[in-house]
């Protein structure tokens, strides 16, 4: 499992749990099963509204995508890149054949074919880059769909409120003070199911798939300006160090945290004066004996 989210998930259950058992005198008031029916219901069916069935049903597939501790193997890709370059470099197209299977990245692996099959490599870049387009399209309309379900919930938590007022309406009348709050609280639970469920499970399955596309991205693209180096025929050890930039971490680009230098950049000496005389124009005069 994925260690941040499984810090999420315990972070979570303490949360509710704290605000259950000990904010709460009686915990059972915040268990209403039709008051969470219609904030799920009511959201699914909305969804389903708004997007076709094959997207829809890839929910619950993206929630194990998140729940997965995905990982990227940069590195080898890199050293992948680099042994297929060195091929390369010594006009070894067999080799690189060979070793063609063995190449775990499909996208990598597709890059490498192409430049054996002699591709110009504008027309090896221009494809490599329309599949980045399409992934991030893709993936980006996964993360769509849980930030629309983050709207809905809370909505269809409004509407429960609704309805659970207008049966405290009817009991009004009465004056039991006792049953008039218990039916306020039952009314306001489910606006309190549609936030829990909106920024707790939605959102953050969302900013977790852009993030996740993100790091999928850099890595493709890595790989594109690799298989650009090698039409290129550049260096192997230049591949490698240019590569790992895309990955290197860095706290900042500007500023290091280093002593302060003694005179900022720019900024103007006191100007050197000169024994040699000038003439009107600026220009140095011959000194004279």
């Amino acid at each position: 499992m994925n260690p941040s989210t499984l810090i999420g998930m315990i972070a979570s259950v303490l949360l509710l749990g704290v605000l259950i058992f000990f904010a709460a005198d009686d915990p059972w008031l915040f268990i209403d099963l039709p008051g969470l029916g219609i904030v799920l219901v009511g959201t699914m069916a909305a969804t389903f509204l708004s997007y076709p069935m094959g997207e829809v049903l890839r929910v619950f597939k993206l929630i194990g995508t998140v729940m997965r501790n995905e990982r990227l193997y940069t590195q080898r890709d890199i050293e992948e890149l680099v042994d297929i370059s060195r091929l390369w470099m010594r006009d070894d197209p067999v080799a690189v054949e060979r070793a063609l299977p063995r190449i775990a990245n499909p996208f990598l692996r597709t890059g490498v074919q192409l430049v054996i099959d002699r591709i110009p490599e504008e027309d090896i870049l221009d494809l490599l880059q329309w599949r980045i387009s399409r992934m991030k399209a893709k993936e980006a309309a996964e993360a769509q769909l849980f930030r629309v379900m983050a709207n809905y919930a809370p909505a269809f938590g409004m509407i429960g409120t609704l309805v659970g007022l207008i049966n405290l309406m009817d009991v009004v009348a009465s004056g039991d003070l006792v049953v008039i709050g218990r039916h306020l609280a039952v009314a306001l639970m489910t606006t309190f199911y549609g936030i829990l469920l909106a920024n707790l499970i939605f959102k953050p399955v969302a900013v977790k798939l852009e993030r996740r596309t993100e790091q999928r991205i850099v890595l493709m693209n890595m790989v594109l300006q690799g298989i650009s180096m090698m039409c290129a025929r550049r260096s192997p050890s230049l591949m490698r160090e240019t590569l790992k930039s895309f990955v290197a971490y860095h706290e900042d680009e500007i500023h290091d945290g280093g002593q302060r230098p003694s005179r900022a950049v720019g900024t103007s000496r006191a100007p050197v004066k000169s024994s040699q005389p000038v003439r009107d124009d600026g220009t140095a005069a011959e000194r004279r004996p």
